[in-house]
């Protein structure tokens, strides 16, 4: 099976299949390639309101496939990191679900994701010390900001994989599933979120992102006001029925 990016959109989710089976669905130069399109496409999808990124069977990702590079480093680094920041830019929300191995280039994209969920039996590790490569500055603080400086300086400096209890203890994880239990939860959860305000989330993922300029605070309450989510949340509260929110991107 030639590797290769999957995906599918249904019931306003879409996922995205990492799909390398005989090298551990470890990335290739044009898988990396293939991504930041890919999310190009689906973030403009009025269809798509969250994404699910995992690994076919099961693994989800381990890595770069060192074999089939060639380039240089400075190459090698500028095609994955494109790919990295297109995902933690992508404006809607999105979630990592881990199966087996999260190394390298996959524990770099499961940490560009908003949310993580493993399964037991999960092993985590970002390999950079044990290949002389300089882990991007982007990269580094975003790890520093999810985990905290000393589990970030014990992954970058060892290489060393941790399991998916430290993952949870240390912040790298936001939920763990016992065996078989994955898909389940991943499917219940995503239903939450395509049911919740997009307006909502999508001005606390810009939020959240950091310094945001006035003029992009006034528009997100200008959005607010026109787009009277509020109203309608409230209304459904009291009337005890589902919210029916309809704000949804402007049109690019």
């Amino acid at each position: 099976m030639e590797p290769s990016l999957e995906h599918e959109v249904a019931d306003g989710i879409a996922t995205v299949v990492i799909r390398h089976p005989a090298k551990r669905n470890a990335m290739t130069p044009g898988m990396w390639r293939a991504l930041p399109p890919l999310l190009a496409r689906l973030a403009t999808d009025p269809a798509v309101r969250a994404l699910v990124l995992t690994g076919d069977g099961d693994t989800f990702c381990a890595g770069a496939d060192i074999g089939s590079l060639s380039a240089t480093y400075e190459e090698t680094a500028g095609i994955a990191l494109p790919a990295e920041e297109a995902l933690a830019a992508f404006p809607k929300p999105t979630l990592a679900a881990v199966r087996g191995y999260c190394v390298g280039g996959g524990c770099q994209l499961a940490a560009a994701c908003d949310l993580r969920f493993a399964e037991e039996g999960a092993q985590f590790g970002i390999t950079p010390a044990k290949l002389g490569i300089v882990y991007a500055r982007s990269s580094t603080r975003r790890l520093v900001e999810l985990v905290g400086p000393a589990t970030a300086k014990f992954l970058l400096f060892s290489g060393e994989l941790i399991d998916t209890e430290r993952a949870l203890r240390t912040g790298l994880l936001d939920e763990v599933l016992p065996a078989g239990g994955l898909d389940k939860r991943v499917a219940e959860f995503m239903r939450v979120l395509v049911s919740r305000s997009q307006l909502t989330q999508a001005a606390a993922k810009e939020f959240a992102a950091g310094p945001v300029e006035p003029d992009r605070v006034a528009y997100w309450q200008e959005q607010a006001g026109e787009s009277k989510e509020a109203a309608e949340g409230i209304a459904a509260f009291f009337e005890r029925r589902p919210p029916r929110f309809r704000w949804s991107p402007p049109a690019e």
